[in-house]
């Protein structure tokens, strides 16, 4: 199979998804598009639940030891939130959602700017920070088949449909998100040639499990927590692993 195809097939799902949200958003009422964003809120909480108990699991722990994996967790989150606010990664996103709303749609009101900025940074956060996105992608890369974006692309899909009845075309605006970080990751199993240890996934699927639950804070209106100021924490998370290793 082609190396791709399943970010290809993925871009294709949120376009379609997006599209029939908005089709579908425009006739309801706010008051129901509310209610499906929290239902969203809740599905990405659960999802990171899923998620983040990676960091019990048991080839962490016996490369990193017993104690060790939570401490990585945080480490990675503190140092990567410390990185990403220095690179001012939240307000770069949300600049360039901002202008390609305003490339896109002209002079739109300053509400209807937020509401394509916000669902172009929470769609591409959901999107683009999942244990199946790293796996998938590198796997892809890897020549071992696209399987698990092809499952992604189909969650990502009716995902698209439910934030695009609430945000509108900034979802649809998130594929380019979807091309640049899983087309990067795809490119990287090429030239890896080998998968990540279990160890050092498990890790990054912990951690990107918390940055999920950052982002359904923000769909269920609790917190607006900068979590692409965090999303250096993805890349800290392997290094520490390594570094305790070392230790152990």
């Amino acid at each position: 199979m082609i190396p791709g195809i399943g970010t290809l097939v993925n871009v294709a799902t949120v376009l379609v998804g997006a599209t029939l949200g908005v089709l579908l958003g425009n006739r309801l009422p706010t008051r129901t598009r509310d209610v499906v964003t929290d239902a969203l809120g809740l599905v990405t909480l659960l999802i990171a639940g899923t998620s983040a108990i990676a960091v019990l699991d048991d080839d962490l722990a016996d490369k990193v030891g017993d104690s060790a994996p939570m401490l990585i967790v945080l480490g990675s989150l503190l140092v990567g939130g410390i990185v990403g606010s220095l690179l001012r990664l939240e307000s770069r996103v949300e600049s360039f959602g901002g202008w390609l709303q305003g490339r896109l749609s002209g002079g739109a009101d300053s509400a209807e700017r937020h509401r394509f900025v916000e669902g172009f940074v929470i769609s591409s956060l959901v999107f683009c920070t999942g244990p199946l996105t790293i796996l998938g992608s590198l796997n892809d890369g890897l020549g071992n088949g696209a399987d698990q974006l092809f499952l992604k692309a189909a969650l990502d899909g009716f995902a698209a449909i439910a934030f695009a009845a609430s945000f509108g075309w900034g979802v649809a605006a998130s594929a380019l998100t979807v091309v640049v970080v899983q087309g990067s990751l795809t490119l990287l199993g090429l030239a890896l040639g080998d998968v990540l240890p279990d160890a050092h996934l498990a890790a990054i699927t912990a951690t990107g499990g918390l940055l999920l639950v950052g982002v359904a804070l923000r769909l269920l209106r609790v917190r607006e927590i900068p979590v692409a100021d965090l999303l250096p924490a993805l890349l800290v998370a392997p290094i520490l692993v390594q570094c305790a290793a070392a230790l152990h």
